[in-house]
Parts: structure tokens; C-alpha cells; sequence
């Protein structure tokens, strides 16, 4: 694992639902093992069924047709997501959520995987290191900022919470 480039990854989607739901955006923090920021990007994913969208999910991500008007496919998007990522291990504020929406489009698309099978989760890092003091009630990406004191500016925008989470990984190693 010391030999591999981390990245840091966030997604927003149009719900929850992996099958139903659609990503509409991928923001990544690509660091070297010792945490040097190589390359940081954001790839707007145009939905093909907008129909299907959760509402509430729209008004988290703060979706709107006109900034996703030269937004790339999602094919286009996973195959330059796929490059970019090559070898890398991926590391998120609950994973499983985003390794499950990336995994199921690369099958749906028969795009290969090209990231390290391993995955690190900031969720259990921290849980693994805050489970028995009180002030940690909840281990959110939000939560975990205020307590961190690390600035989301845009939160539930995935680039910037890609770089949340890249700091708050850096803090948590530093315990």
C-alpha cells in the first residue's frame, strides 16, 4: 500500500438508489503516499433520466440544467476518471457509497476498474480512533470538519468535498 498514489474521491448522484440514481458529478484529490497533491479535477456528468432524480438530492448537489449544459457523458466521464486514477487507492468519507455508484458504472459501461483493489474510509479511521470519546457523536463529512476545523466551502460540491475529506485524512493520520 506505501507504494501507491491515494485518491481521494466524492461523487454526487441524483439519489441513492444505484440503479435507478445516475452520478451527474466526480471530484478527486490525487496525492502521492506521503500526501503531496499530484492532480486535482472534477468531471459534471450530464443525467440521461433526470426524471428519475430525487428532488432532495437536486437541491443538495445543487444541480441545475444550465452548469450541466457542457457537462460530458457519463462514458466519457468514467473513461477519463479511469486514466486518471490508474493504480491508485481510493480513499472516501463513507466509500462504500461511492465505490458502489463507480463500480456498477464501470460494469454497466464495461469500462475497466483501473484503481488498487484496497480502500480507505475516513469514517472508520475515525470511528476507529474516536469510538469511546463522547464528543464524537457523528463521524459526517460536515461533523467532522466543524470538529477538525477544516473549511468545506462548498459542501456537497465533489471536488470540494474530495478535499475535505483529503484533509481530514491528514489530521486523522496525524493522531
Amino acid at each position: 500500500m506505501r507504494k501507491h498514489n491515494l485518491a481521494f474521491i466524492d461523487i454526487e448522484t441524483t439519489g441513492l438508489d444505484i440503479i435507478k440514481h445516475e452520478i451527474i458529478e466526480i471530484g478527486v484529490v490525487i496525492t502521492t503516499p506521503k500526501l503531496r497533491v499530484i492532480e486535482k479535477f472534477e468531471l459534471k456528468i450530464r443525467p440521461k433520466h433526470i426524471e428519475n432524480a430525487e428532488l432532495i438530492s437536486l437541491k443538495i448537489t445543487h444541480y441545475n440544467k444550465k452548469d450541466w449544459q457542457e457537462a460530458f457523458s457519463l462514458e466519457e466521464a468514467i473513461q477519463i476518471f479511469s486514466k486518471k486514477v490508474k493504480d491508485c487507492i481510493m480513499v472516501g468519507q463513507n466509500v462504500s457509497f461511492d465505490s458502489g455508484f463507480l463500480e456498477y458504472n464501470f460494469a454497466k459501461l464495461k469500462i475497466k476498474n483501473t484503481m488498487h483493489y484496497y480502500k480507505l474510509d475516513t469514517i472508520s479511521i475515525a470511528w476507529a480512533k474516536f469510538h469511546k470519546t463522547r464528543s464524537f457523536e457523528h463521524f459526517s463529512l460536515r461533523e467532522m470538519c466543524k470538529l477538525f476545523n477544516i473549511i468545506n466551502e462548498h459542501p456537497h460540491s465533489a471536488l470540494s468535498d474530495a478535499y475535505a475529506t483529503y484533509e481530514l485524512y491528514k489530521k486523522l493520520m496525524k493522531l
